[in-house]
């Protein structure tokens, strides 16, 4: 194909694009540029929350363009308040800060842990870390990081940072004894980019005792499994913990970029005037899109509707593959669906493409389902209906 015709020649080569391009979408479909239909079990990776082209959210931008879409931070913005207002009510915290995405959310939350070493007279403060952990793609998300095959070729990486297994209160311990530089900890509830690994609940409310216990900031990222993805708001929820630090991103307005970092009392007074800063942060466009997400998901029970849905989708694939020889496990929570092979399988995705289905292959062997939240049963039956049998045949085909 010539540069004149292919679709990608003059972008940067960094995506191993699949050979689809996107026209239009409508609730949980999506359409190519030749009319072909999708099914759509991925929602940009857990972003469109609302699905496509929502007949609340829609005029509600629409009516927001027409007024302002953008304004600096030197000035008060309203909607900014009305939606830091909604996320202390729904967390139980006490202030945010808006940012554009789950990136430059995590980077902030790094910074407010290294601002709360120094205020302490701690000179160079360390953060406890995840294997398999996906925080960002800058140098210091990138450096949080549980993924060496990301990092390779962007070192030196920045120090300050511990690394521990998941779900082992003991190895957490014994990795920060007697080192007075740790200043936080910091985690994803539900691993995404890793491999839909959970936290355990007790495991949770144990680092929750230990961070008070030792005065550490308890940091959870919620970026992926956020924004009602499990059934509750936040998927810390289910373990009746509270976070001092909540970077929030992706589903939280329906397509539209923004990020938001939620602090508790601990953390709420860290930042001030000049600490950090965002030109594009809270702009009134994507405020207003956060506003009418939460507003609509709210009427709509979508967080019931995403717990009655994944125990649908669950209890579907546990039949479907059960006894199976070459899956290993079902994991997750709601609308967030890790369906672990015992061998790569990243070929599944341009597989499911062809048959009219967006999913994820992450951690290399993992097949993703992150689809809108306003899925019905019968739509996750028909993305059962076509992924059980490719995975079937997949399974069935001899091993390289």
């Amino acid at each position: 194909m010539s540069a004149a015709h292919d679709p990608a020649a003059h972008l940067m080569n960094t995506y191993g694009r699949l050979p689809m391009t996107v026209s239009h979408g409508r609730g949980v479909h999506v359409w190519d540029t030749a009319g072909k239909s999708y099914l759509d079990a991925l929602a940009g990776i857990a972003v469109n929350t609302l699905g496509h082209a929502h007949p609340k959210l829609t005029p509600a931008l629409q009516d927001q363009v027409g007024r302002m879409m953008h304004s600096c931070n030197y000035y008060h913005i309203p909607l900014q308040q009305q939606l830091a207002d909604k996320l202390v009510e729904l967390s139980g915290m006490r202030n945010a800060f808006f940012c554009n995405s789950g990136l430059e959310a995590n980077e902030a939350a790094l910074k407010m842990a290294r601002k709360f070493g120094h205020d302490k007279g701690i000179e160079r403060p360390e953060i406890v870390v995840y294997e398999r952990a996906f925080h960002g793609r800058s140098i210091a998300t990138l450096s949080a990081t549980g993924n060496e095959k990301i990092q390779k070729g962007f070192g030196p990486l920045v120090e300050g940072f511990i690394r521990v297994p998941l779900n082992d209160i003991a190895a957490l311990k014994k990795a920060t004894q007697g080192n007075p530089n740790v200043v936080a900890v910091f985690f994803e509830t539900i691993q995404g980019e890793g491999g839909i690994n959970p936290m355990r609940a007790d495991y949770l409310r144990e680092v929750r005792a230990l961070c008070d216990q030792q005065d550490w900031l308890l940091m959870i990222d919620e970026v992926q499994c956020g924004i009602g993805r499990t059934g509750k708001w936040f998927a810390h929820q289910w373990a009746g913990v509270l976070p001092d630090v909540m970077p929030l991103a992706k589903g939280l307005g329906s397509g539209v970029p923004i990020g938001a970092v939620v602090a508790g009392p601990k953390a709420a007074g860290i930042f001030q005037p000049g600490n950090h800063g965002t030109t594009f942060g809270g702009n009134p466009l994507a405020m207003r899109a956060g506003v009418e997400t939460l507003r609509i998901m709210e009427e709509d029970d979508l967080l019931g509707n995403a717990h009655r849905v994944g125990l649908h989708f669950k209890a579907a694939f546990e039949r479907e593959f059960q006894g199976m020889s070459g899956v290993r496990e079902i994991r997750g929570q709601g609308l967030m669906i890790g369906i672990e092979l015992d061998r790569p399988c990243g070929p599944l995705m341009a597989q499911a493409l062809e048959a009219g289905l967006l999913i994820s292959v992450t951690a290399d062997s993992v097949i993703r389902l992150l689809p809108a939240l306003i899925m019905t049963e019968a739509e996750a039956d028909q993305v059962v209906a076509i992924l059980v049998p490719l995975v079937k045949q997949f399974l069935n085909t001899p091993k390289d």
